[in-house]
């Protein structure tokens, strides 16, 4: 197991590059994919074109409508649809546009991507639907070839991705504001933790070319043998108060014991366990688990909010000796 010490991690780079090197699993869970058009054909033909297709080791899931009611009904279940390939007449010529003004004014869902898919173009010129129906691209049956749906596909998947990325950072900046605006008059630092943690694994789904699935972060402070947990997000939002090292998994645990013997952080393929201790010997460290490779602006963020929300904790332990 590798550590690396509190200095800069400029001064560390070989370190760094070594963690980049490091491959790790990703996440399997796949991309909804709703097809919404009245022909059978149509969605066999998409099904074929598809199929294979793999974005950050993420494969498809096909969800069928055959009319705009149908589709309102399944959206109205699953909001984590990404791209939604769309037809206009159906039921009613309409259909489709009704359902483009249903999922942004209705259902206020501003994040999938939306492809209107028509054959009739006549009926609905380009120029009219793009502007005014909030949809994402316009595409005529007949020039979708199965490399350009292929293209379209992914390039909506990577924009629906870095739209998720920043609502969570959007929601995260918004509770550290809440948040830092009393933390030194009510004295808690938790949920000041809890804002700019979340901040910060947005901010990591960024930063990566492959969204950070199933990143996890726990941020705690060691003394007189207890850790305090001040924030959690994943499977680590549970834990909050104080625990004993020994109530967490063994994985953890070892890791963790290894961070307060030896006063440094450390990582593994799939982890991060930074470390900090301030100038009164209050020890803080973060431990992030994640699917992807950390990078070196990732390195450095997480080192950086690990010793901001140390020092913001220290002040407040002083504040209250007053």
């Amino acid at each position: 197991m590798k550590k690396i010490d509190n200095a800069p991690l400029n001064d560390s780079l070989s370190l760094a590059d070594e963690l980049a090197t490091n491959s790790v699993g990703v996440n399997t869970k796949p991309w909804k994919l709703l097809i919404v058009d009245d022909e059978e054909v149509v969605h066999a033909v998409t099904h074929l074109a598809l199929d294979g297709f793999q974005l950050g080791g993420r494969t498809l899931e096909f969800i069928s409508a055959y009319s705009g009611l149908e589709a309102q009904e399944i959206l109205q279940g699953q909001d984590d649809i990404a791209i939604i390939l769309l037809d206009v007449v159906m039921e009613t010529d309409r259909a489709g546009l009704d359902l483009v003004h249903y999922i942004r004014r209705e259902l206020n869902n501003k994040f999938v991507r939306i492809i209107l898919r028509t054959g009739q173009s006549g009926q609905s010129p380009e120029q009219e639907v793009i502007t005014q129906y909030d949809i994402n691209d316009y595409k005529e049956k007949t020039e979708l070839t199965r490399q350009k749906l292929f293209s379209t596909v992914y390039t909506s998947l990577r924009s629906y991705e870095d739209i998720i990325a920043l609502e969570e950072n959007r929601k995260g900046l918004a509770k550290v504001i809440s948040s830092s605006a009393t933390i030194f008059q009510t004295r808690d630092i938790s949920q000041f933790s809890e804002g700019v943690l979340e901040q910060l694994t947005a901010l990591l789904h960024l930063n990566s070319d492959a969204v950070l699935v199933n990143s996890s972060g726990l941020i705690a402070r060691s003394g007189m043998g207890k850790l305090k947990v001040l924030a959690g997000t994943g499977k680590y939002k549970q834990y909050q108060g104080d625990f004993d090292v020994a109530d967490f998994d063994d994985e953890i645990v070892d890791r963790i014991s290894s961070v307060l013997e030896n006063k440094k952080s450390n990582y593994g393929e799939d982890y991060w366990v930074s470390y900090y201790i301030t100038k009164s010997g209050l020890e803080q460290f973060l431990y992030v688990t994640s699917n992807d490779v950390f990078s070196i602006p990732d390195i450095n963020m997480i080192e950086l909010f690990v010793k901001n929300v140390a020092i913001a904790h220290e002040t407040i332990a002083l504040l209250e000796r007053k």
